[in-house]
């Protein structure tokens, strides 16, 4: 693969997941707002990001069948458009009913983004540097993040015309990868029969399928159920301002992009395995210290050192893909990771409703501790430092 090849790629799936992160972040920040719109209850609140990523979770056995069968590129422009689309029309919504249905057509396109870009970047960089690559790409999200804390901060209470800018820019990932981007070389030269989606459960793959979607469900389950709460939990239960939240969010994102790019490096030297259980315990033993600081200029400080080590989304992009062959590759990889985006849709929900009865602070730990669960889990699985090339399955 040409060097040159390999970094539009790097730069043009950059932007793309950075859109993406963009779309689903910015309902964390809009949240109290949209509910004082529709009197919305705190449960009602958690729906809205259960709908977005309930589409999510459905899109792990659509999209990444489409990029095996129809090429990466193809896969990634169309979920683009979806989720360009129907975050544009959210400010048409004339009631919750409405907003529900367009969060969860709009999450369809938000799960495709991943797998497509994460496959592209495995399958254009050699084994040495994927790790660092993957994650450099993947640290888009928390640069996402940011835009969407800064744009909040502008913006807000008017939500409306939020997220009608952050759907109309999709236009801009869109033509950098209609214009530059070429098929995936790997992809064409092993596509020969079509793509099953139950081919990821034959013997030889069932295992990695099984438990790399139980890890992801249970890191993105804590990871989702306390992010979507958490610039409500500054505003409500520590009396910071939505202007400062905003603030607190940035610098919170800013810590997460250092992360996702050293995490990269130490999977490339250590193995994506490794670097894995590392950045998910960190997560689960510095979130507690962030919940129980009451002081703000500790919360300041202590934002970025646990979004530090929240960089396993970035590196489940290079792991997750080489768990599985070329042939299955955005199959298997979109499944793990979307399967688990999916469940994590009750988190926001589940997390909404405790809330009501224990707290914010006391659902966030409780984040904290699944968040561990999902490291445990890990232990279960290879370590692809340094592994032979998964098989293919038979067909």
């Amino acid at each position: 693969m040409r060097a040159s090849v390999r970094w539009v790629v790097l730069a043009g799936a950059f932007m793309a997941y950075m859109f993406d992160s963009l779309e689903i972040l910015l309902l964390s920040y809009a949240l109290p707002d949209i509910r004082t719109t529709f009197g919305l209850t705190a449960t009602q609140g958690g729906l809205l990001a259960t709908a977005t990523l309930l589409g999510i979770g459905v899109s792990s056995v659509t999209v990444g069948w489409l990029a095996d069968n129809y090429g990466r590129k193809r896969a990634l422009l169309l979920s683009l458009a979806v989720f360009g689309v129907f975050t544009a029309a959210l400010p048409l919504v004339p009631n919750f009913a409405v907003f529900l249905l367009l969060r969860f057509v709009a999450g369809l396109g938000l799960g495709g983004v991943w797998g497509a870009v994460s496959t592209y970047v495995v399958e254009t960089w050699p084994a040495a540097q994927r790790g660092r690559a993957v994650a450099f790409v993947l640290s888009s999200f928390p640069v996402g993040g940011a835009v969407a804390a800064l744009l909040a901060g502008a913006l807000l209470p008017d939500w409306r015309l939020l997220f009608f800018l952050a759907g109309a820019g999709v236009v801009v990932p869109m033509l950098i990868v209609a214009l530059f981007f070429t098929e995936s070389a790997e992809w064409a030269r092993q596509k020969s029969t079509p793509v099953k989606i139950a081919e990821i459960f034959s013997p030889a793959l069932r295992r990695n399928t099984l438990l790399g979607t139980a890890v992801a469900a249970l890191a993105l389950f804590g990871w989702w159920g306390g992010s979507t709460w958490l610039p409500t939990f500054l505003h409500t239960d520590r009396g910071i301002p939505t202007a400062t939240v905003a603030l607190f969010m940035t610098v919170l994102n800013l810590g997460m992009f250092v992360g996702y790019n050293v995490f990269g490096l130490i999977a490339d030297r250590i193995g994506r395995k490794y670097a894995l259980l590392l950045s998910l315990a960190g997560v689960g033993l510095t979130l507690p210290l962030y919940v129980v600081a009451a002081d703000r200029t500790a919360l300041l400080w202590l934002g970025p050192l646990f979004a530090f080590f929240a960089a396993f989304t970035g590196i489940f992009g290079s792991y997750l893909g080489e768990l599985f062959p070329t042939r299955v590759r955005a199959t298997g990889a979109g499944f793990c990771f979307n399967v688990g985006r999916g469940v994590s849709a009750l988190a926001p929900l589940a997390l909404g409703a405790l809330a009501t009865g224990a707290g914010l602070g006391t659902g966030l730990l409780v984040c904290a501790g699944i968040i561990l669960c999902a490291a445990f889990a890990m232990t279960f699985l290879p370590n692809l430092h340094s592994a032979a090339p998964v098989p293919a399955p038979a067909t």
